[in-house]
């Protein structure tokens, strides 16, 4: 006898796990967009400002494998509580500064940098546990529904931000705070553990550190993946500039920029919702060329559009491609990485990933200023078809494994130990 699948609708834990982030992350998001909206009205500094968007980006960058190793060896649920308590306590004091008026550009500092740390921990804790909380056969589906969680959570938490601000400079950081308790309570009630049980003993620090970049760097298609990812995501951070710059060149109003990303954002939430049925149809060497062909193609689409919301449409098309392949590559590495590991595989993978960011508004920031926006983009453009040039050259990703295949090598051996049960 075998045990019976829960939907994952019917997934108690699972559902928990995901609507407890998605209030935490909307709450992350309405507090990012109010730091900068607060430091202006607090010093009137767009440096002191920028100075808060990088520092709060430094644990992001610095701290990812630490913090896949801390959930990896801890126990991830309760690493996910106390970030959360702490998350919480920490912009209390924002709150209780402003209400005070005795609020300083050195405390936010201090809040951004902590509380982007706590912010790794929980989310590398978080991703780590979705293969502990959902059967092998539902990966795909619970990724696909994390990440439409997170293009939710941008596409409403920056407008959130801005209206809760206007209501009073404490109210997106206290509703931020409300967020974190209502993941704490969501966490208490979830009954699985987020990990198998470890077992051996704990090897040296430098030698548990390394350990998932080493793992990593043994996987040809996931390393290939990883430098990929790093290549697109610099793209889209210097195309993000270079398109409100063309918009603006068109005559687009902040509201209309504005909503021209909330419409690209809304091509997010939709690619999440169809990366299951894609991932279904399509084998993996197919969803890494194809997404970085159609992103190649659609670089050069944007110079032809002289309509903010048409510039929106086209750039809702490149992001709808984009959760396909997230789903599915990172499917794959939950899939194949040993959970005893998987903080700091997905550690070492979102550093780089991450990395390439502030590295695109750097290359956006400098070829705006030398060469222009439209030249820009036909810069970004060749760069984007080198990238999907490699993908489609390169021999791991031709000879991408089927995810499919891992999944039924999972069924099969849990029916296996199954009967061996019985």
């Amino acid at each position: 006898m075998t045990d019976r699948v829960v939907p994952l609708r019917h997934n108690r834990d699972f559902l928990l796990l995901w609507s407890g982030s998605a209030v935490s992350i909307l709450g992350s998001r309405a507090s990012g967009m109010a730091y900068p909206l607060l430091v202006l009205a607090l010093t009137g500094s767009i440096v002191d400002a920028g100075l808060v968007g990088f520092v709060t980006m430094l644990p992001v960058l610095l701290f990812q494998i630490p913090a896949g190793m801390l959930v990896d060896l801890w126990d991830r649920k309760r690493v996910m509580i106390w970030c959360d308590v702490l998350r919480a306590l920490v912009i209390t004091t924002i709150v209780v500064a402003v209400l005070a008026d005795r609020l300083t550009l050195p405390h936010i500092l201090l809040v951004g940098i902590v509380e982007a740390t706590l912010s790794v921990a929980h989310g590398l804790a978080a991703s780590a546990a979705v293969p502990n909380v959902v059967h092998s056969s539902q990966l795909t589906v619970a990724l696909s529904r994390n990440e439409a969680r997170e293009r939710g959570a941008m596409m409403l938490g920056q407008p959130l931000g801005g209206i809760l601000f206007g209501i009073g400079r404490a109210v997106p950081f206290l509703f931020d705070v409300v967020s974190y308790l209502v993941s704490l309570v969501t966490l208490l009630l979830i009954r699985k553990d987020f990990q198998t049980e470890r077992t051996g003993e704990r090897k040296r620090m430098r030698t548990e550190l390394t350990e998932g970049v080493r793992w990593l760097l043994r996987q040809p298609f996931l390393r290939t993946t990883t430098i990929l990812v790093a290549g697109s995501n610099l793209l889209f951070q210097a195309l993000f500039l270079t398109v409100i710059v063309l918009a603006g060149n068109i005559g687009a109003t902040p509201g209309a920029i504005g909503l021209m990303f909330g419409i690209a954002s809304v091509g997010g939430v939709l690619g999440s919702l169809v990366a299951p049925a894609a991932e279904r149809r399509l084998s993996m060497k197919v969803v890494v060329i194809g997404v970085n062909w159609v992103w190649a193609l659609m670089v050069p689409v944007i110079l032809l559009v002289r309509d903010p919301y048409l510039l929106g449409a086209v750039y809702a098309l490149m992001c709808f491609v984009g959760p396909v392949w997230n789903v599915v590559i990172s499917a794959y590495q939950l899939a194949i990485t040993p959970d005893r590991i998987q903080g700091r595989v997905i550690g070492a993978a979102s550093m780089v990933a991450f990395g390439a960011i502030p590295v695109g508004s750097l290359v956006g920031g400098l070829l705006l200023g030398s060469v222009g926006a439209r030249t820009t983009v036909w810069i970004l453009a060749v760069f984007m078809v080198f990238i999907a040039t490699v993908a489609t050259v390169n021999r791991a990703i031709r000879a991408a494994p089927s995810l499919g295949s891992l999944e039924s090598k999972s069924t099969n051996t849990e029916l296996s130990h199954t009967k061996e049960n019985v």
